[in-house]
């Protein structure tokens, strides 16, 4: 079974996914189950690994291990180790177009998608809900320069959908949800959006949404007469066909 959660955003370090993270425990169908998290590209990946450590490790049972992509060059023996051995690969979010293109340097896209072939639960959250997704709507630019615009990165693929993580906020003041709605107009093919505190998990040809939030959701964009429909997915804890979202691009 292949399964996948994309998390729109939240604060970790805070608690707030409570529910969200025992749902991804329950999906891996292991009573501990390992959990690779791979910390986020960014000043505070310490801080962050601690924070989940703390939520995964003592609070959950999990067995932590982590996974350091930047700033060093792990082995190939090391990447195959450790993400084709989780139960659980965890994406912490950051500057998705560095980690994209660390990953397939290093060849993690591909080890990716085999842990996706074979039942493992791959998560992202924030900027890295976007890896699994065939593009995102990303605010990675603003890492290195003050004048900069959202743009399209391209992700794994494992969903054949444009996405757009944080639908409910804006970074830096710029308007995402209006972006997000004039880049989807330029392009084909489906999209969805996710709020914070929200998620889309994917189990084979069937998706759901699990909110940590009351009022947090997701949704599937549609194209009509040059603007753009959003309709709210679902949040009824039932399985719905993919199809709902991978056929409603207009």
């Amino acid at each position: 079974m292949r399964k996948i959660v994309a998390i729109g955003g939240g604060v970790l370090r805070e608690g707030e996914f409570d529910a969200m993270d025992r749902f991804i425990l329950d999906f891996s169908g292991a009573a501990k189950p390992r959990v690779l998290f791979v910390p986020p590209a960014s000043s505070d990946a310490e801080e962050y690994v601690d924070a989940f450590d703390e939520a995964y490790g003592r609070k959950l049972g999990c067995d932590v291990d982590v996974l350091y992509p930047l700033g060093r060059d792990p082995s190939a023996d090391e990447l195959v180790a450790k993400v084709l051995s989780a139960y659980i690969v965890y994406v912490g979010g950051g500057n998705t177009l560095k980690m994209m293109r660390r990953w397939r340097r290093l060849g993690i896209d591909r080890l990716m998608t085999q842990a996706w072939d074979k039942g493992t639960v791959l998560c992202g959250v924030s900027a890295d809900a976007i890896c699994w997704f065939s593009h995102g709507h990303s605010d990675s630019v603003s890492s290195y320069s003050d004048d900069w615009n959202y743009l399209a990165v391209k992700g794994v693929g494992l969903v054949d959908a444009l996405t757009c993580p944080h639908y409910d906020s804006d970074t830096g003041g710029v308007p995402r949800r209006q972006d997000f709605h004039e880049m989807v107009l330029k392009r084909s093919g489906p999209a969805v959006a996710i709020d914070n505190d929200c998620a889309i998990a994917f189990r084979d040809d069937s998706y759901q949404v699990v909110s940590a939030r009351p009022c947090a959701g997701a949704y599937r964009l549609r194209r009509e007469h040059g603007t753009i429909v959003g309709e709210p997915l679902p949040n009824d804890g039932e399985w719905s066909p993919i199809s709902q979202i991978l056929n409603a691009g207009g």
